[in-house]
């Protein structure tokens, strides 16, 4: 939808995003890299994290589900590690 995979920007789309193998594979391929839905278009870094070289960070769903991962951790620890189930 126009939006850097990174940061979420809608400024300047500049770079392609390289998507590896594992994330593009089986029910994964041709899916939207950061909601998982359809892909409709294709995804571009926006000019700043092109200059700041994020576009070399790797397979942009990687990084993203480790931020996603980190975030989680420490939304859990403000709230005081809530078990579920």
């Amino acid at each position: 939808d126009g939006r850097c995979v990174i940061c979420d920007s809608y400024v300047r789309p500049c770079t392609l995003v390289r998507i590896c193998d594992e994330c593009n594979y089986g029910s994964y391929q041709g899916r939207c890299v950061i909601c998982g839905g359809s892909g409709v278009s294709d995804a571009y870094y926006c000019k700043e994290c092109t200059l700041m070289e994020k576009d070399r960070d790797g397979c942009p769903k990687i990084v993203n589900l480790g931020s996603a991962k980190t975030d989680l951790f420490y939304e859990r620890k403000k709230y005081g590690f809530k078990k579920t189930g």
